[in-house]
């Protein structure tokens, strides 16, 4: 039978709007959640940047969506002049470095614009024009995520049984995305098919993204959630509770090699010595092509503040936001256009070896 979840609960993430005729990002601020679901409205494209440094809004979709939507504020600013337009949009699109939604979105909204002449007419004094071109691809990217999402759901649905018990790190649910979710996203539409037993939520430490937003967005839809500590995945893979792990990605590169929340290789080392399938869940957007393997992949260095509130003195802090699960380790890479192997995936995104052989 399937079950009955209710994704109605579930915001919206992240939404460029008009409100009073001036264009506005609408965004749930993260950090707050779970005690507080608060919505922010603003109009300045430098508090968006200051809130995917943050992590206001974060997840790869998400921030695409919210570096689009930064450019077509920063076109409406009448404060912002032409002259500062290529570094200022690099500091939108430079804001976080690993996630490469972020800047693919940016040069996605950027290249449509020029190609419409509205670059130019902005030049020439004509700002309206690219301000609204700009608004209308955000919104057109922001709609084909919520599809895609629908899509990788429906792929990754078809890998799992009924009654499966699957484990997943970090948040890569509707809150990660315009709508619906990458990971989640698979959980949703397995869920629909009452194929779903229960999901097993990593807290991942140090900033609880599992803890505070998956375990919460889950029991928000009325999905069977068990939150648990990241050092007891093991336990409980031998416990034989988890039939498959299905996580999100930040970047993943041609060999198939996948950045996701520090933690992620981990799960998949375990998955592998236990002999669960570990897939991996994200839009094509996410595939950076230019990226020959994961060694390449920058890997964001946050604040030690995040691991450690109250300074010891001689003690100092690692504190990498992500990390790389080797492409053997994954199972399989599920996208919107279908489910691969991840040595295939390069030429299912389009990716044609050069004469050089890269």
């Amino acid at each position: 039978m399937p079950s009955s979840i209710d994704l109605s609960r579930l915001p919206r993430t992240v939404a460029l709007e008009r409100q009073q005729g001036r264009s506005v990002l609408r965004y749930v601020d993260q950090r707050f959640l779970p005690g507080e679901l608060r919505e922010v409205v603003t109009a300045d494209w430098r508090e968006v940047v200051d809130a995917i440094k943050v992590l206001g809004v974060r997840g790869a979709p998400a921030i695409g969506v919210a570096g689009a939507a930064a450019c077509a504020l920063w076109a409406a600013d009448p404060t912002t002049s032409m002259e500062n337009f290529a570094q200022e949009l690099e500091v939108i699109a430079s804001a976080r470095p690993t996630a490469v939604n972020l800047r693919w979105a940016v040069e996605r909204v950027v290249a449509a614009a020029e190609a419409a002449g509205a670059v130019e007419a902005a030049r020439q004094g004509d700002r309206e024009v690219l301000a609204q071109a700009l608004f209308d691809q955000t919104q057109r990217i922001a709609r084909e995520d919520e599809a895609a999402n629908r899509a990788m759901g429906a792929f990754g649905a078809e890998l799992l049984s009924p009654g499966t018990r699957l484990l997943t790190h970090c948040n890569a649910g509707s809150l990660a995305t315009s709508f619906f979710g990458t990971a989640l996203g698979v959980v949703y539409a397995a869920a629909q098919q009452g194929k779903i037993a229960r999901v097993y939520a990593d807290e991942t430490r140090p900033l609880g993204q599992g803890a505070r937003l998956t375990s919460w967005e889950l029991a928000q839809a009325g999905v069977p959630v068990t939150l648990i500590c990241d050092n007891m995945a093991a336990s409980l893979m031998a416990a034989g509770k988890v039939d498959a792990v299905v996580v999100g990605a930040d970047r993943i590169t041609r060999n198939g090699d996948v950045a996701n929340k520090i933690g992620t290789y981990g799960v998949a080392v375990l998955a592998r010595h236990h002999g669960i399938p570990f897939y991996v869940a994200a839009p094509s957007s996410t595939v950076d092509l230019s990226l020959k393997e994961g060694s390449q992949i920058p890997i964001e260095q946050r604040g030690a503040d995040e691991v450690l509130p109250q300074p010891i003195p001689g003690v100092q802090v690692w504190n990498p936001a992500f990390d790389v699960t080797p492409a053997e380790l994954v199972t399989a890479i599920i996208t919107e256009r279908g489910v691969f192997a991840p040595a295939d995936l390069a030429q299912a995104m389009g990716y044609i070896t050069g004469e050089a052989g890269v």
